[in-house]
């Protein structure tokens, strides 16, 4: 029983600290942080001038007025984004300039930094 234990730590601590969801954290950080010092909003269809990709190409993060949109850019579950939700909530939590993160009815997931 104390492996299995050790053994799902383990995995968690592998999975939360991977470099694909650090640079997914870095690029997102880097949207919120300029809808506070440099634009006002992105383009409502999108930012796509402002469009990133993480480098494995896992990740697309896209500015939507003073929205960052994230896609997963494979087939996932459903439970794989609620897993990214709760990381992403869990970074922004005492963020004052992200009000949500939340699943859009299009599937990906929303940062709202609206005011």
């Amino acid at each position: 029983m104390r492996k299995a234990v050790v053994f799902f730590l383990s995995v968690l601590l592998i999975v939360g600290c991977s470099p694909s969801k650090k640079e997914l954290f870095k690029e997102t950080d880097y949207f919120v942080e300029s809808l506070e010092t440099t634009y006002k909003r992105y383009a409502i269809l999108g930012g796509s001038d402002h469009q990133k990709l993480t480098e494995d190409g896992l990740y697309q993060i896209t500015p939507i007025g003073r929205m960052v949109n994230v896609k997963i850019m494979k087939v996932v579950s459903r439970e794989e984004y609620e897993d990214l939700r709760d990381d992403l909530e869990s970074h922004y939590k005492n963020d004052s300039r992200v009000n949500s993160v939340y699943i859009n009815n299009g599937g990906t997931i929303m940062i709202d930094c609206r005011n």
